[in-house]
């Protein structure tokens, strides 16, 4: 297993770059990773050894959506955890394989203009490779996946928040690149892969997606 990256460019953290946004720009480069080939045994051991946070003795308040989904993140985090440390890496791979990639066509599509156009290539994939172009990146030598493949999108949101161009790396960047090129659509395909009867560790993986989602669209909203 390589670590290959859909995108070419690399992370560049600065001096302001608050602790927040690294966590962010991190965990955007795990299900980056995580979704753009099956991990390795190195991988899954440092998923399972990851610090968790203590579990709150009470449940979040309902009424108060943020901290809501962070609890929501806090729990599927340690779901993801848990996961890595049952999972060999020949069972990932089978299981990235098989949701992913399929025989003929995957049993889970991973591409947006599948679900904002109902077709592969469709126009949505127009307007992001515009946008790729104005934010100078391009997709790696060798990558046949089209840029509006998941782990490329999370890879553009990494490079929003802790890339080193000052002039497309900030907030007002980065929620108007996730709620035109993720957030109709995400929920919907995580949902698929938490839906399949054989996905185990990819459940984990895409509750952490759906979760970490609906955290950055409240903060996004908000900011």
């Amino acid at each position: 297993m390589t670590d290959a990256k859909p995108l070419q460019f690399q992370r560049t953290a600065t001096p302001t770059d608050s602790a927040e946004d690294l966590a962010r720009a991190d965990l955007y480069g795990l299900l980056a990773t995580l979704f753009f080939h099956a991990p390795d045994a190195d991988l899954l051991q440092r998923i399972a050894a990851a610090p968790l946070e203590p579990a709150s003795e009470n449940d979040a308040d309902p009424a108060d959506a943020q901290a809501a989904a962070s609890s929501a993140l806090t729990q599927a985090w340690r779901r993801l955890v848990a996961r890595a440390g049952q999972t060999t890496a020949a069972q990932a791979d089978d299981e990235y394989t098989e949701l992913f990639i399929g025989v003929g066509k995957p049993e889970v599509f991973l591409y947006g203009s599948y679900y904002q156009a109902g077709f592969l290539n469709e126009k949505p994939l127009v307007v992001l490779r515009d946008d790729l172009r104005r934010y100078g990146l391009e997709r790696a030598e060798g990558i046949t996946e089209t840029e509006d493949h998941l782990a490329t999108l999370c890879e553009v949101m990494r490079y929003l928040i802790a890339g080193d161009d000052a002039a497309i790396a900030h907030v007002e960047e980065q929620r108007a690149f996730f709620q035109r090129h993720l957030a109709s659509w995400v929920d919907t395909a995580c949902d698929a892969v938490l839906q399949h009867p054989r996905a185990r560790f990819y459940a984990d993986a895409a509750g952490l997606a759906k979760a970490f989602f609906e955290v950055e669209r409240l903060a996004l909203e908000l900011s």
